[in-house]
Order: C-alpha cells, then sequence, then structure tokens
C-alpha cells in the first residue's frame, strides 16, 4: 500500500503532464489529501471556484491516474470547508488509512516457517503498546510479512474503529520526509507519525545509510514507545544484519520481539495453492498441486501469481485443468534458483532508493559528490551482476564505454583501498537487488 502523500505526488505530476505546471500549480496549490482508500480518494479545497474547477475539469484525470498507475478504481471526492468538517466530525482521522480487507488473520496460511511470526502479530493487535513493541518481522520478499501488517491494522481497526493507523513503507518515509523539507512543513511530517496510536513501516531497510531519515524516525520511535504505541516493522534482514543502521536505531529495533518469517515449506505451499484456488473459485486436482507446490519454491506470491495464471488461461483459452495442459501454461515461472539475472532498470532503481535519487538524475550529467558515487555504483553493480558488455552499459547512461570502464575501476580501486563504506553501501544495494529476483 502507497502512501497518500506518495500517491498524490505521483497525480499532480501525471496532471502537469496532461494539462500545464501553472495549472496545476494554481488549482492544486490549497488542495489536501483527506484521504485514500480501495473505494475513495477524497481531497480538501477551501476554494469554492477550485473546487468546481477540479470536479469538473481534473475528476476524469485523476481517475485515470489511479487507474494507470496504481491499478486503482478509487473514486475522487472534493470536500469543502462543510464537509471535512462533517467528516471529522464523525471521529475519522485524516491520517488514518484503510486497509485491504483480504488480508485478515484467518486467511493467513500458518506453518512451521511463519508460525511464531503468525503467533506474535495476534498478540500484538490484541493488546498493542503492551508486548512485543516494537515487533520486527523479517524475510524475504513474498512470504507474508505485508499480511501480517495488514492484518494487525484490521485486527485493531475491528476493535478500535477511531484508531490513528499509519502505514509507509521505508523508502517512501525517505521521500515524504525530503518534500516536507523542502516545502516547509516538517511540524506537518512529524505530527502524522508521532501521533499515530499504530505505526506501522515496511521495509524498514531502507532508511538505512540515510542520515537525515535516521534522524527522524529516531525521535519519531521515542515518543511512540514512550507514549506505548504499538510499533511494527517488516525487513527483509534483521537488524543487526543492516550494516549501514545506526546503532541507537539497530538497538531500539531488537527492544521488543525479532519474528522471522522463511519460505514455506512443502506442506504450506499445498494449502496455500489450495486456498488461494477456492478464493478464485478453481478445483485443482490433488497432482495439479503437488506439481505446482514442487516447482514453485520461492515464496507466497508467485504461488499466488501461479493459481492468477492458470485462472486467466481456463478463461481466455477455455483450458482444461488437467496436469499436461497447467504443465504447459505455467512452465515459464519455473526458474532455477541462481539463475535469474537482474535487469539494468532493476539495478538503478535500487541504487536511486538507496540513495532518495530520481532516475533521471543518476543517468544524467550532474556531478557532485553523491550523484557521482551512485552513478558509479550503477555501473559498477550492472557489470558485476549482468552479462552486458561496456557498451552496452554505456548505452544506459548515454556514455562511451571508456566513460563506464573509468567508473567501474574507481569503484574498484576503493574497494580494494578499504573504504568501508562504499563497501556497505554496496552490500546493502546488493541485497535490496536479490530480494526483487
Amino acid at each position: 500500500m502507497f502512501s497518500s502523500a506518495f500517491v498524490w505526488a505521483k497525480i499532480l505530476n501525471y496532471l502537469e503532464e496532461r494539462l500545464t505546471p501553472t495549472i496545476v500549480n494554481n488549482w492544486f496549490d490549497d488542495a489536501e489529501v483527506v484521504e485514500l482508500n480501495e473505494e475513495q480518494l477524497i481531497l480538501y479545497s477551501p476554494s469554492d471556484f477550485r473546487r468546481e474547477l477540479i470536479i469538473s475539469r481534473c475528476t476524469e484525470y485523476i481517475q485515470d491516474a489511479l487507474k494507470q498507475i496504481f491499478n486503482s478504481s478509487a473514486k475522487l471526492v472534493v470536500f469543502g470547508d462543510k464537509e471535512l468538517e462533517a467528516y471529522r466530525s464523525r471521529g475519522k482521522n485524516s491520517t488514518s488509512m484503510d486497509f485491504n480487507p483480504q488480508f485478515t488473520f484467518d486467511n493467513f496460511v500458518v506453518g512451521p516457517s511463519n508460525r511464531f511470526a503468525h503467533s506474535a502479530a495476534i498478540a500484538v493487535s490484541k493488546t498493542p503498546g503492551q508486548v512485543y513493541n516494537p515487533l520486527f518481522i523479517y524475510g524475504p520478499p513474498g512470504v507474508g510479512k505485508t499480511h501480517l501488517l495488514y492484518a494487525i491494522a484490521n485486527g485493531i481497526r475491528k476493535q478500535k474503529p477511531d484508531a490513528n493507523i499509519v502505514y509507509i513503507k521505508g523508502d517512501q518515509f525517505t521521500i515524504e520526509l525530503i518534500e516536507a523539507i523542502q516545502n516547509g512543513k516538517n511540524i506537518e511530517f512529524r505530527s502524522k507519525y508521532r501521533e499515530a496510536d499504530l505505526f506501522l513501516i515496511d521495509d524498514v531497510q531502507f532508511i538505512a545509510g540515510k542520515e537525515a531519515t535516521q534522524e527522524e524516525f529516531f525521535h519519531t520511535f521515542n515518543k511512540l514507545y514512550e507514549e506505548h504505541k504499538q510499533i511494527v516493522m517488516t525487513s527483509d534482514r534483521k537488524p543487526g544484519d543492516m550494516s549501514t543502521l545506526e546503532d541507537r536505531l539497530r538497538s531500539r529495533f531488537e527492544w521488543g520481539l525479532i519474528a522471522d518469517i522463511q519460505p514455506p515449506d512443502y506442506e504450506t505451499r499445498m494449502a496455500i495453492l489450495k486456498n488461494k484456488a477456492k478464493q478464485l473459485g478453481l478445483e485443482l486436482s490433488d497432482d495439479v498441486c503437488n506439481y505446482i507446490a514442487i516447482n514453485v519454491t520461492n515464496n507466497v506470491r508467485q504461488i499466488e501469481g501461479t493459481v492468477k495464471k492458470i485462472l486467466a488461461y481456463r478463461d481466455l483459452n477455455d483450458m482444461p485443468l488437467d496436469l499436461p495442459h497447467i504443465s504447459r501454461a505455467i512452465e515459464d515461472m519455473f526458474k532455477s534458483e541462481g539463475n535469474a539475472l537482474p535487469t539494468p532498470a532493476l539495478i538503478i532503481s535500487q541504487v536511486c532508493k538507496f540513495y532518495s535519487m530520481d532516475e533521471a538524475v543518476l543517468r544524467g550529467t550532474l556531478k557532485n559528490k553523491g550523484t557521482t558515487e551512485a552513478r558509479q555504483i550503477a555501473i559498477y553493480l550492472i557489470r558485476k551482476l549482468t552479462n552486458l558488455s561496456l557498451p552496452d552499459i554505456g548505452k544506459e547512461f548515454g556514455r562511451d564505454h571508456s566513460t563506464i570502464l573509468y567508473a567501474i575501476r574507481k569503484v574498484e580501486v576503493a574497494l580494494k583501498g578499504g573504504n568501508s563504506n562504499l563497501q556497505n553501501n554496496i552490500r546493502d544495494i546488493t541485497a535490496n537487488i536479490n530480494s526483487c529476483l
């Protein structure tokens, strides 16, 4: 789930491309996001004139942006002063978020690989802020960490409908902080997170190595913890393995309970398969389930994707759900562990996430210290992790092969010279890239 600030920033960029930056600035200058959920994007604008323009001229654009960028069918609603007052009087908080009701503890398939984390999450949802605070859940991508986050949120929301639940991803926390600093909205930013009853942060590893972000997160964590507000974090690695994470944060992450989730075993994969097939109205035989469970072993997300592909083949090709047809339909989803190579685009995106940098800047000609280091690391990792030649790498950055070779050698010399900061950065970025494969 994306934060409302992140979604709104993307929508404004979309509008600027189709209208003009001047029009967007004039019409949306005082517009604020009140709430974003699966059904509605609620904006507030105090100006009657601007509100009418937004509704009459921009509704279609905004809903198209939600659909194209985020695959969301949420409808636009624009509040004035009276509507906003009535909305808030019903007890809804502007920083609260609604979570996908499909992600609950009841439909989380429990097995040996996730039982401990599942039990801890249930305990937290029943007595938030009293046991296991913070709760730190770690494991590889696609094993159910976010499912448990949402299940905790849904469980607490059921008990306390007015609870202020705030969710954010680690990299988005950095993006929002940068925007707050640029726009002079530090107070609003801090209020959003430090007044939460339940603070959920997904992929917290992305704040590691970012000095200002870690400083802000440190004070947010302290305030929430001192007020006995529940904090739940997920990561692809345990705190001790985050080499660029500040020691004071690492120790706080370890104050509560650390629970890991590993890829599901065979029996759990079979249960997940049958559960997902039932949800989608598919009847899969035991030999089909066995075939999939033996071959799809990486994570829950891949298992669910396999079932959805079978459903699509059945609906589009009128395919019988027998083993010969299904094995041909999904054989491209099977890959041998270690055979998958990252794409240059994936490497560049992960480097940009780590350095909180726009991809256009990384690929461009700006030559300050931070940008140059990030660009050289991206070039080095593409050379190291892919099969691309120097000229091919040069095409990614609009540079000749000699410039690419120079960047690679600069990194290699620094690594051989014992540059520990560079070593740690490359280690963390590589781990982030591998977690996406």
